[in-house]
């Protein structure tokens, strides 16, 4: 998982390469199943849960990319360290590495599926495990004395919620091999409409916030999180 931001001057260009051939090149080696890129809204474009504590990390170490995240889906996450993103890298053309290079703030984590739950619309997704056409994805750490209450409320609370909610195709746990964020967790949707029904119905419900209240305390975030995204490869439609 790469978060990163882009200079405006080059998004046009950056795209088309990457989509054009960075994606589909990956996508040929072992092991590498999937791909889905994204670009976030900007935050007054929607709204996150107005009560209760939510902390993102100031440490200036951690890079704080958060415009566009680009996934990629492997077999296991042994597939992303022989080779390493950074062997990779260096193993490409001269063209390719300055396309790179116009990530700013690129910020990379390797997880795995640590929990998966499908929701309702699971069964009218088409495109396998690739991750869904919107998607709220949180990314976090935690102290370890707070991890097994975090991994319990998930596990007990709102991964049975997310899989009854109108409009979810899945929900995703991720646990962390390399990288700043430990833990994260990927809601999908059908359309950002079904992801605001979730805020409205579920996030914002007085059951909700005594129970997350309490474990949101304890959770850092990394810079920008949690992310909303539009999927720009493959490519849905606009919707709202």
């Amino acid at each position: 998982i790469t978060w990163y931001n882009l200079p405006d001057a080059v998004q046009e260009d950056y795209l088309a390469w990457l989509h054009g051939s960075y994606i589909p090149t990956l996508l040929k080696r072992p092991g590498y199943l999937w791909a889905a890129h994204y670009a976030t809204l900007d935050r007054s474009q929607y709204r996150l849960r107005s009560t209760g504590p939510k902390f993102n990390t100031a440490d200036p170490v951690v890079p704080n990319g958060d415009r566009y995240i680009l996934i990629f889906g492997a077999a296991d996450a042994g597939v992303f360290g022989h080779p390493s993103r950074r062997e990779l890298h260096a193993a490409l053309s001269d063209a390719d590495r300055k396309m790179l290079s116009m990530r700013i703030g690129e910020r990379v984590n390797v997880m795995a599926e640590a929990t998966r739950v499908e929701g309702p619309e699971a069964r009218n997704y088409k495109e396998g495990m690739t991750t869904g056409p919107w998607i709220q994805f949180g990314s976090f750490q935690t102290t370890w004395q707070d991890e097994e209450d975090v991994h319990a409320w998930y596990s007990s609370w709102r991964m049975p919620a997310m899989s009854r909610m109108a409009g979810c195709i899945r929900t995703r746990r991720l646990a962390s091999v390399a990288g700043w964020a430990k833990q994260a967790i990927i809601y999908e949707f059908i359309s950002l409409a079904a992801r605001n029904h979730f805020l409205e119905t579920h996030e914002d419900s007085k059951e909700n916030e005594v129970s997350q209240d309490r474990i949101m305390v304890s959770l850092m975030h990394a810079p920008g999180s949690a992310n909303v995204g539009r999927r720009i490869w493959p490519l849905v439609p606009e919707q709202r």
